[in-house]
Order: C-alpha cells, then sequence, then structure tokens
C-alpha cells in the first residue's frame, strides 16, 4: 500500500522537485501539492494523506497555522520544510505536532527516508540539530512561558520501565539503541513507547521528548 503524500510549498520549482523525487518511488504516490498554508489543509481534508511535507513560510495562511490545524482535526504526520536549521517557527511547529522538519536542501536519498519513516510513526529525532531545537525550545519555554499553554504531563501514570524507555527515547536513542540498553527485544521497547504516548496523551516521539524535557526527567546538556 502507498504512502500517500501532500506537498506544500509556495515555490513552484521546491513543490516539482519533491513531488518528482517521491512520486519515482513504488511505496509512495505524491495525491496533491499546495501552494499555500490554506491550500494544504484544504487537500489533506479531500486526500487523507498520510504525511504532509509543509513549509514554514508561504503566504495566505503560513505554514505554523496550517500545521495546528492538519495535526487537530487528523492523523496525517507533518514534516515542516524549512530554509534555515534554527528557524524560530521551528519550535512553535513542534508545539503543534509537527512530527520533524527537513532542510529544503535535504538530500533525494534523505527526503524519501524521512516520508518513510514519518509514515511508519517515528519522528524525525536522529539529526543533532532536532535534538537541539527540542533542548532549546524546552529551554524558551520555561524562561517565557506562554499564558495559555497547557502544562507538562505527570509521569505518575508510567512505570518504572516506561519511564526509563522515555528518558532514552529522549537522549535520542533508536528503538534498538534502547532495547540493548534495557536488555529487551525490540518488540517491548515499542510496546514502551507506545503505552507512554498513551497514558500520557501524546501524539509521537517528539512530544515525548518535548515532555521528557519540560518534566525535568531529562536535562539539556547533561548525559
Amino acid at each position: 500500500m502507498s504512502i500517500r503524500v501532500v506537498v506544500a510549498d509556495d515555490q513552484e520549482l521546491v513543490r516539482a522537485g519533491f513531488g518528482m523525487i517521491l512520486d519515482a518511488q513504488d511505496d509512495i504516490e505524491v495525491v496533491a501539492e499546495a501552494a499555500d498554508g490554506r491550500e494544504a489543509v484544504s487537500a489533506v481534508r479531500r486526500h487523507g494523506p498520510d504525511v504532509l511535507l509543509l513549509d514554514i513560510r508561504m503566504p495566505v495562511m503560513d505554514g505554523l497555522e496550517a500545521a495546528r490545524l492538519v495535526c487537530a482535526e487528523s492523523g496525517c504526520k507533518v514534516v515542516m520544510l524549512t530554509t534555515f536549521d534554527l528557524d524560530e517557527y521551528v519550535y512553535e511547529a513542534l508545539y503543534a505536532g509537527a512530527s520533524g522538519f527537513l532542510l529544503k536542501d535535504v538530500r533525494r536519498d534523505d527526503l524519501v527516508h524521512a516520508v518513510r519513516v514519518v509514515a511508519a510513526g517515528e519522528s524525525l529525532l536522529a539529526p543533532t540539530v532536532t535534538r537541539r531545537l527540542v533542548a532549546d525550545l524546552v529551554k524558551r519555554r520555561r524562561e517565557q512561558p506562554a499564558a495559555d499553554g497547557p502544562p507538562p504531563p505527570s509521569l505518575d501514570a508510567l512505570t518504572a520501565r516506561e519511564v526509563e524507555t522515555l528518558r532514552l527515547l529522549a537522549r535520542g536513542l533508536s528503538n534498538a539503541e534502547i532495547a540493548g540498553t534495557l536488555f529487551v527485544s525490540e518488540h517491548t521497547v515499542k510496546t514502551h513507547v507506545s503505552n507512554v504516548l498513551s497514558k500520557l496523551g501524546l501524539r509521537d516521539r517528539v512530544q515525548a521528548v518535548i515532555c521528557a524535557y519540560e518534566t525535568g526527567l531529562v536535562t539539556p546538556g547533561v548525559p
């Protein structure tokens, strides 16, 4: 079954280029393109894609607002596209529910891999820059907490093993690495991660990492 994708960017060449790369894959189908945030939201509502590649800076409705709407209304995974690795809007996008971000000069193979990873329910947490974003995001929130922002969830509902899984996940370990550290199978790790997300009401691994930092389970800069 193909991974259905919508590509949203106000630059036609970017949309066309990404679309051609993805459509060339046997397991990926680009079902629509959008030139602004409003069109992106409409395309998701119309086509029900698995993944939305969404530019942060767009006319009519920016990518941040579009991401909020898509994440609130559907199970579509959102990957933000940006020109800058420390674009200030990336922070808000992660809070809105985006599963990660890609630079627009991403390599062909990395673009395809990202779509497959996100469609499978994982998040783009591996790159060092993404972990730095999450840590900096939490630091900013602690220094200037949003008046209307939700408080971090309590970890009381988690078992000791689930807490440890969350801690390792927040440090950037893959399921295989977590399994090796805890001396359990990858299937068991997937179960623990699923339980963590369910019990804490989190959308995906990105939000789990944010939660780990916000609750103090993991401290930025401390191994």
